[in-house]
């Protein structure tokens, strides 16, 4: 396992620097990345921007808006939030997150702080959140991430961010605040984020072999700006068009939330878009072409899946609950 040593708190780089290291970097090796962020609000690949955050509040507060290439919900960073990033090769791990999150129940343990990987992609303490999961595959490589609370501010947090009445009715749940925690909360005797760093690599070497450091040269850092640069940093990758619709259906599963927008056009789909925090194991614009062009009714829309395997798509969905979200 190679640790690639960042000292980026910019989420442009970051982001660029994870899809790089997914694409680029050798894959004769496996990878690991510790880094943090300045304040800012990270959108899962699938949401649509303006419905997740705060937007007066962000540009009060120069919050920085961006995008990542993995699926799930919209997360906020400060400099009291630790990211790890994993990319490795992709041996059937794609949604399990366990085989990821190991080394930070381990860490947690040593500290005496009791874990546990809790529903689809997070880890609890004592039933709240700390840390979220995503992750993202590119052929025969996969990268998983995750965000760790050691001691980030959840008043910023909450403001930031503008989640959705599905996702927080479905969790029975009053609040971001309500849910989530910090690990310094926990801890019997204080320590920084920078001790915690270091005894959260032990336990990722703990499981490894030929455990090295990996310093970007010069080249990897000109590739990595240029695509901070040419994509991360855009307008057109953080936010894009609006798509056009006049049909919006929404709903919450235990295993994501789907927002479904429709431009019908004489009874016939023109335009299709599929938001939501859910994590695809495809592309998701292929099924939103399929749909395209289809009659906007029951039957026509379910022969259509008929010649579409939905679940390598989204592989947790419901066939019939897909249809009648859609048609509802």
């Amino acid at each position: 396992m190679l640790e690639v040593i960042n000292q980026s708190n910019d989420p442009y780089f970051n982001l660029a620097l994870e899809e790089y290291a997914v694409k680029n970097l050798p894959d004769s090796e496996n990878y690991f990345i510790l880094w943090q962020n300045r304040p800012a609000v990270i959108i899962g690949r699938n949401q649509n921007t303006l419905e997740e955050i705060n937007h007066d509040y962000i540009k009060e507060m120069e919050i920085t808006v961006a995008r990542r290439m993995s699926g799930g919900g919209a997360v906020y960073h400060d400099y009291g939030n630790l990211n790890f990033t994993f990319v490795v090769a992709e041996n059937n791990d794609f949604a399990n997150f366990a085989k990821f999150t190991r080394p930070v129940i381990n860490a947690l343990g040593r500290l005496g702080i009791a874990a546990e990987n809790n529903g689809r992609n997070d880890i609890t303490i004592a039933g709240k959140k700390f840390s979220g999961n995503a992750q993202f595959k590119h052929k025969n490589r996969l990268m998983h991430h995750g965000t760790i609370l050691f001691a980030s501010n959840f008043e910023e947090m909450v403001e930031a961010l503008n989640p959705s009445a599905e996702k927080i009715s479905s969790k029975g749940i009053k609040s971001v605040r309500s849910r989530v925690t910090n690990i310094s909360e926990h801890l019997v005797q204080p320590i920084s984020i920078e001790e915690f760093k270091q005894i959260l690599t032990e336990e990722v070497f703990r499981e490894e072999k030929n455990n090295a450091s990996y310093q970007l040269g010069e080249q990897d850092l000109q590739a990595v700006n240029e695509l901070r640069d040419k994509k991360y940093a855009t307008w057109d990758w953080i936010y894009g068009n609006s798509p056009a619709y006049n049909v919006r259906n929404k709903a919450a599963f235990p295993w994501g939330s789907l927002d479904i927008r429709l431009e019908v056009k004489r009874g016939t789909i023109s335009g299709c878009r599929i938001f939501g925090d859910y994590f695809a194991s495809r592309d998701i614009a292929e099924l939103e072409n399929a749909l395209t062009g289809i009659k906007h009714r029951e039957d026509d829309i379910s022969k259509c899946l008929d010649h579409i395997d939905l679940g390598t798509f989204l592989p947790q969905a419901e066939k019939q609950d897909f249809i009648e979200l859609i048609c509802r």
